[in-house]
């Protein structure tokens, strides 16, 4: 782990929404620093507060006060255009459901999202690299519905880093997945911080999964409860 300059910086963070007449703080007063090439595993209970905290980072959703900065940028002072445009410079994500597009192949969903990002439809031999990691380079032709749960996990992974996001967000990237992926899965999600140095913050609520992060955080009421290294 980089123990450097935090990618991502967070101060009195708070997030209120309006249901009803009622006002539910999804967030009341987060602090917290991630340095450069961290793996953060992030846990609690359903209603704590970790889903909003990554929409936050990920730019999904502005919050009402506090500040988060990830690398040079501000999201707190952002539009919600600029918002998008960090999303896409900045941030990949991997989702419980995997999210591909069922009429395209594995290949052309990678293809979307280069295009989505701005980026050349062509790859150079690092990601080339990353395909043979990710054990899909011979699965790029098929459609979501050919391949395994695993496979169009590992596709989702590999569809999130082919703008060499400076984070990536992955939200129970194993809760559709049986015991032998969810390990594949986390083992390359550990090897690709340990070769690349690439920044991971992963929500989980499965102990043995949280675990593979340098440390984990606990949150419940809208709050940081803990923060210890593993």
């Amino acid at each position: 782990m980089n123990n450097g300059s935090p990618v991502i910086q967070i101060r009195e963070l708070r997030k209120v929404y309006r249901v009803g007449k009622v006002d539910v703080q999804a967030l009341r007063g987060v602090d917290l620093d991630v340095p450069a090439g961290t793996f953060l595993s992030i846990v609690g209970p359903s209603g704590s507060g970790k889903s909003t905290l990554f929409h936050i980072i990920g730019g999904l959703t502005p919050p009402t006060g506090g500040q988060v900065r990830v690398g040079d940028e501000d999201l707190s002072t952002m539009s919600d255009a600029e918002r998008t445009g960090m999303r896409k410079r900045t941030v990949g994500f991997v989702f419980q459901k995997f999210n591909l597009l069922p009429n395209l192949t594995a290949r052309d969903n990678i293809a979307v999202a280069r295009h989505i990002a701005g980026l050349p439809a062509e790859t150079d031999g690092s990601f080339e690299e990353l395909l043979r990691v990710l054990g899909i380079a011979e699965r790029l032709d098929h459609k979501p519905n050919a391949l395994s749960g695993g496979e169009q996990q590992r596709v989702a992974i590999a569809r999130a880093l082919v703008k060499r996001p400076t984070i990536l967000l992955a939200d129970e990237p194993t809760g559709n997945l049986d015991t032998a992926n969810s390990t594949a899965v986390l083992e390359i999600l550990r090897d690709l911080n340990r070769r690349t140095g690439q920044t991971i913050l992963m929500i989980t609520h499965n102990p043995e999964a949280a675990a593979y992060g340098h440390s984990i955080l606990t949150m419940r009421d809208g709050k940081i409860f803990s923060h210890v290294s593993t």
